[in-house]
């Protein structure tokens, strides 16, 4: 189990969280961007095993959590009303929308199917030529290569019926929205090893430079966290703001090239809305002009009027790091996985989800 079993390391953590503990002398506020990282650091203990001095915040880096609830109500619409083979990942089942949820949209008899890779949702589109299939192509730039290939794929072989309801948001804006956020205080960050892998890192540095902070790239296993917990706080520490690379055995620093054309031919930047936190400046993508037969807002000319969010739900604060969830009034009791309020209680990297399966603040639910 190379790059596992060596990145779980009992004795090299506890050696790692001694350092820390050595070198911390004041408190610093480091978010974790990723919901990966999220759950890995609540699910091994890292959040209860850190000196007191270092305050984990917890990032808006969970695609499923930011989703737009209009986008949702899109699918629901159209699994429900034009009859769509709706093909999605899994965790975006469960996530309510203005009134109801793809999970209770299927109940009900609509045809959503729940897949691993948009690929398949083209082969199954293929095999129902009468049919049209949509790809609710939700996440962060990790995915954007393989929803980008679908179309490619789908044009090259003349698949009319196939398109995809784009909901891709990406991580450098939303750092920039949280430091521009006055009630987020933020000393450090670390970024999320797995869209590095596809995008590289040089688009991180513009924000060490402008707001004199440390960012770190970090994998997900235990000895990766904690190995970039140290970096972030030792650049604290000596009052420096660096790009540091803590993923190196995964993360180059150009980043996937292949990936990223195939990201650019499909797709352009423009400006999205994020669930709970608001409009963020060119911080999604939307299908190109070249390629808008694959556009299933377009194809379907879909209108949905965006819908309030829930009042009794705080993810928004929770995202942009300013609240954590345990302070939520309603976790665990009208908010679980099983109905839940927003959708960090039920997305898969959802801040909510891991703490009340793995975090110690669920006890007392």
């Amino acid at each position: 189990m190379k790059f596992m079993s060596e990145y779980r390391d009992g004795d090299l953590a506890q050696k790692l969280l001694s350092e820390i503990q050595r070198v911390v002398t004041k408190p610093w506020n480091i978010m974790e961007v990723c919901g990966g990282q999220t759950h890995s650091l609540v699910k091994n203990g890292i959040i209860d095993l850190l000196p007191a001095a270092v305050n984990m915040i917890h990032g808006p880096g969970c695609p499923v959590c930011v989703t737009p609830i209009e986008l949702i109500d899109k699918a629901i619409y159209l699994a429900e009303e034009k009859n769509v083979i709706l093909c999605s990942f899994g965790d975006m089942l469960r996530v309510p929308g203005s009134k109801t949820s793809l999970l209770d949209s299927k109940a009900k008899g609509a045809d959503i199917r729940i897949l691993y890779s948009p690929i398949e949702a083209v082969q199954i589109a293929q095999a129902n030529p009468e049919q049209e299939v949509v790809f609710f192509a939700v996440g962060f730039e990790t995915t954007a290569p393989a929803n980008a290939m679908s179309v490619v794929q789908a044009h090259a072989q003349g698949v009319k019926n196939y398109s995809i309801l784009t909901s891709h948001v990406l991580v450098p804006p939303a750092i920039e929205a949280v430091m521009n956020d006055e009630e987020s205080h933020i000393d450090g960050f670390l970024a999320a090893g797995h869209v590095c892998t596809i995008m590289g890192i040089s688009e991180y540095q513009p924000l060490v430079d402008t707001y004199s902070i440390p960012i770190v790239v970090t994998g997900f296993e235990p000895i990766d966290l904690l190995q970039g917990i140290l970096m972030t706080v030792t650049q604290l520490e000596n009052g420096t703001h660096l790009l540091e690379n803590q993923y190196s055995r995964v993360v180059k620093a150009e980043g996937n090239t292949h990936a990223i054309n195939m990201i650019d031919q499909v797709f352009e930047v423009q400006s999205r809305v994020w669930r709970g936190i608001g409009a963020i400046p060119q911080s999604g993508y939307e299908v190109k002009t070249s390629y808008q037969d694959y556009d299933a807002n377009l194809k379907f000319d879909i209108s949905i009027e965006a819908a309030p969010e829930n009042e009794e739900c705080i993810a928004g604060q929770v995202l942009k790091g300013i609240k954590k969830p345990k302070d939520c009034p309603q976790f665990g009791k009208k908010c679980k996985p099983e109905f839940p309020l927003g959708a960090p209680m039920v997305s898969s990297e959802g801040a909510c989800a891991a703490y009340y399966h793995f975090s110690l603040a669920s006890e007392s639910i």
